[in-house]
């Protein structure tokens, strides 16, 4: 335990912003999960769960509890993902017709 009085405080302050951090931080990951997910499971609403993700890394990057690169990355991957995802079932349906 801290006996100097400016590290008492911080210590209030450090755990104050561990919480707050960990909100954010557990909010993105658990909606970075969902959107996995939902592609798992070829969802209709696969698009809207990578959003609310894309939305709350956002939300992490700009509260500084990832670095925005993090972010970038990571939204970068969901959205390549989803991309790819979306096309897949136009490409199926273009060799059916070939066929």
């Amino acid at each position: 335990m801290a006996n100097i009085k400016s590290q008492i405080k911080r210590n209030r302050q450090s755990e104050k912003r561990r919480v707050r951090n960990r909100t954010f931080r557990g909010g993105a990951r658990t909606a970075i999960n969902a959107a996995r997910a939902s592609f798992a499971e070829s969802a209709v609403d696969t698009k809207e769960a990578v959003m609310n993700a894309v939305s709350a890394l956002d939300k992490a990057a700009e509260q500084g509890v990832i670095h925005p690169n993090n972010a970038s990355r990571r939204k970068g991957r969901l959205m390549k993902r989803l991309a790819a995802f979306l096309a897949a079932p136009a490409a199926e349906s273009t060799d059916a017709k070939k066929k």
